[in-house]
């Protein structure tokens, strides 16, 4: 795993699923495994619970069954390295559910779990932020502190990349793009001056780009503690990656397969993504349509899940200050009943 890779909200997310340690062969879901950072801790909490537990009755003789899926399939390689490291350390207390890693999304839950002869499963994780070696990796094109291709792809396969939005989209959905998904007040100024250049050149680079960004913005706003591309980058990623458009149905699969008593925690960084789970949430959880005035429900529609925090956690102090990225981490817990 890469040195400066930090897995968001760690202790919270480890304490999600200690409870799969008292399910017989439980079977746990890392729906955006990256580098298997949560997947190898969420392991080996559950070793030392059943090691800890006095009670033995209440653990099974049993192991962690983890099911790993990424769009990334350099990612999933790290992956694989991590978790063969981290099951000799743990003596095999944990597998990998065919041996295998996943290059798929999350959204797909439903077939990859058919493909693997899976019905239920007991835990499911998504965390929807960008890794660090995604980041850190200059020629992926994710970040604008390196000058590289506009790619920005997590499945390398898919044909859409960053510079095709650029140089190919019309200025009113580089607009909306820029608007909805980065939440960038100056979105118009910036697709227009995209377009004024990309008439003369074609805009290939990160650096291209970031420089049109600073020519469309003040430059009082220039200094800032926020990068003036952070918000444009964000929505491109989000627009390459297909992020919000699936969100809300992934959901709602990643719900349909947990067993009774299974958690689904999520891990947004954006306000978009943190709102449509919110929303997606809830509904799950009050889906009742009818009328407030009216004293009893009358709609039959009952809830399927519990929300196990009504406010999201976030990061701590001393998390942020060693791992900046968590500051804008948020943790939303859910429950099938």
């Amino acid at each position: 795993m890469p040195k400066n890779h930090r897995p968001v909200l760690l202790n919270e997310v480890v304490k999600v699923f200690d409870y799969l340690a008292r399910i017989k062969n439980p079977v746990f879901v890392d729906g955006t495994i990256g580098l298997a950072g949560h997947s190898s801790a969420v392991a080996e909490q559950i070793s030392i619970t059943k090691k800890q537990e006095t009670n033995k009755s209440q653990i099974p003789n049993s192991k962690l069954q983890i099911i790993g899926i990424d769009k990334d399939k350099e990612a999933l390689d790290v992956a694989k390295s991590k978790i063969k490291t981290q099951q000799s350390k743990l003596l095999n207390d944990f597998i990998l559910v065919n041996d295998a890693l996943v290059n798929d999304a999350f959204e797909n839950i439903k077939s990859i779990l058919s493909s693997l002869k899976i019905e239920k499963v007991d835990g499911i994780l998504l965390d929807l932020g960008v890794s660090s070696m995604q980041l850190d990796e200059g020629e992926r094109g994710f970040s604008f502190q390196t000058d590289a291709p506009l790619d920005m792809r997590m499945d390398r396969k898919q044909k859409l990349t960053a510079a095709g939005i650029v140089n190919k989209y019309r200025e009113e959905d580089l607009v909306r793009i820029f608007f909805e998904y980065g939440e960038e007040k100056f979105a118009r100024r910036i697709a227009s001056l995209i377009i004024k250049y990309r008439k003369v050149e074609l805009i290939e680079t990160t650096f291209e780009l970031v420089e049109i960004i600073k020519q469309a913005i003040p430059k009082k706003l220039q200094f800032s503690k926020t990068h003036p591309a952070t918000n444009v980058f964000r929505a491109l990623r989000m627009e390459v990656n297909s992020e919000v458009v699936k969100l809300e149905q992934g959901i709602r699969d990643c719900v349909d397969v947990l067993s009774i008593g299974g958690r689904l925690a999520i891990i947004t960084f954006h306000s978009i993504e943190d709102r449509i789970v919110k929303q997606t949430l809830k509904e799950l959880a009050d889906p009742c349509k009818c009328p407030k005035e009216i004293p009893e429900c009358i709609c039959g529609l009952k809830p399927i899940i519990k929300l196990i925090n009504k406010k999201p956690i976030t990061a701590s102090e001393s998390e942020i200050d060693s791992n900046p990225r968590s500051r804008s981490a948020k943790l939303r817990i859910a429950q099938k009943i």
